[in-house]
């Protein structure tokens, strides 16, 4: 059986950025260093890094961590976790990815801007998630999130509105929100629209659709966590009806592969390449 490792697949350089700022860290402290939340949504991955010295924390243990060192991951942050890192006293490593900062400081812009006029922020996002908690803050949690386009109805379309997204939302339903913000807005024009899709991982759709395609069986390796995993995942389905979804290796079922002469190993941006390697070589006993 042919088994290949799509390329393209594996952490974005946001994932790779916190990874390899942790590990510094807990190589210089001795594996003293705390994590507000998973690094990563990728349970074999967190799992490492824990048994390395990590330690990972909720907001509501940040009384307890005076003096300690704790690291923002690639997510980001809202302003007031910045804030009570200062009242407490701790040391923060702000690994947050490059591309979510810049639309938080695009998302505070868009804010006071609509401030001004009496217009509403509209982010696109998933309800809870780390990046989306992150972006509201820069709003003082007056952003309207919307996850679809059942959602637009908590806009008033007499007032302005600025559209932005999470760095991870698909293109498409993106375009869909626009199109319909559009068409129901009194007036277009006091409609502004920021396209904050992060394209290294939206690119991925077209070349994963591609690499799917192109075996007789695909196994998708992703933690259950992991929004960006789930979207990647139907992707693969779509283009290969004979798709499969592991966390890891020991999910692998050998009737899954019988009688198949190819099979695609990829994943998601939170899945490191040398998981997706072991779930190959598992892969390649069967």
């Amino acid at each position: 059986m042919r088994i290949e490792i799509d390329e393209k697949s594996g952490f974005c350089f946001g994932v790779v950025k916190a990874i390899t700022t942790a590990e510094q860290l807990l190589r210089d402290r001795g594996g003293a260093v705390w994590c507000l939340g998973d690094i990563v949504h990728n349970r074999v991955e967190v799992n490492r890094l824990e048994k390395l010295g990590l330690q990972t924390v909720d907001h509501a243990q940040l009384p307890t961590l005076a003096g300690k060192c704790v690291l923002i991951r690639a997510h980001g942050e809202p302003p007031q976790t910045y804030r009570a890192a200062r009242q407490y006293g701790i040391e923060l490593a702000d690994a947050t990815c490059p591309v979510v900062a810049k639309l938080q400081e695009r998302v505070r812009r868009a804010w006071e801007e609509m401030k001004g006029v009496g217009g509403q922020v509209v982010i696109l996002g998933k309800p809870g998630h780390a990046e989306v908690v992150g972006l509201t803050g820069q709003t003082n949690e007056e952003a309207i999130v919307v996850e679809t386009v059942d959602d637009l109805s908590r806009i008033d379309f007499c007032r302005p509105v600025c559209l932005l997204s999470q760095t991870t939302q698909s293109l498409g339903l993106f375009n869909m929100i626009r199109n319909e913000i559009l068409k129901r807005a009194a007036d277009p024009a006091a409609v502004t629209v920021h396209d904050t899709i992060c394209r290294q991982v939206s690119n991925r759709n077209p070349h994963l659709k591609e690499f799917a395609a192109r075996f007789d069986a695909v196994v998708f390796v992703s933690g259950s966590k992991s929004s960006n995993g789930k979207a990647l995942y139907e992707v693969c389905r779509e283009a290969n009806p004979r798709s499969y979804k592991v966390e890891d290796a020991s999910e692998l079922r050998a009737e899954w592969f019988a009688g198949l002469s190819s099979v695609g190993v990829c994943g998601a941006t939170s899945t490191p390449k040398w998981l997706m390697e072991q779930v190959a070589e598992a892969l390649a006993h069967f």
